[in-house]
């Protein structure tokens, strides 16, 4: 999508290294379009998983014709750049309207994932997996 002088709603999700900035504009046209970094949602993300998750929210929402996404998004995996994306667009709808926030809420869409991978530490192989211990 190509930057335009209509308002639109910006918010940013964040999962792991992933970081999705969406934006969501109002229209007036029939059908809704979701757009991943400048391509279409079913070309970025393969998987029906992946692009059902995001769908869902956005098909959930009574504004579901109502509404354009745009989601730039960088770093990490396809995994948690989908969720990283939901997060992103669910705090979107909560600015275009407030009335969304306490079901999103309920829904655990707004709440940030703080799960992210261990450091390794000196000594061991991995984060807490230590060589093999022998007794002489």
């Amino acid at each position: 999508m190509k930057a335009s002088t209509e308002k639109y709603f910006e918010a940013v999700g964040r999962r792991k290294c992933s970081v999705a900035r969406v934006r969501i504009w109002p229209t007036t046209g029939t059908k809704s379009s979701v757009v991943v970094n400048e391509k279409d949602i079913k070309e970025y993300w393969n998987t029906a998983d992946s692009r059902q998750k995001v769908m869902d929210l956005v098909n959930r929402t009574e504004l579901k014709d109502k509404i354009k996404v745009s989601i730039k998004v960088n770093g990490g995996g396809m995994s948690s750049q989908v969720d990283a994306a939901v997060l992103g667009i669910a705090r979107a709808l909560t600015k275009l309207d407030a009335e969304m926030r306490k079901p999103l809420k309920k829904e655990g869409h707004l709440s940030r994932d703080p799960r992210v991978k261990e450091r390794r530490k000196f000594g061991l192989k991995k984060a807490r997996k230590a060589p093999q211990w022998s007794k002489r």
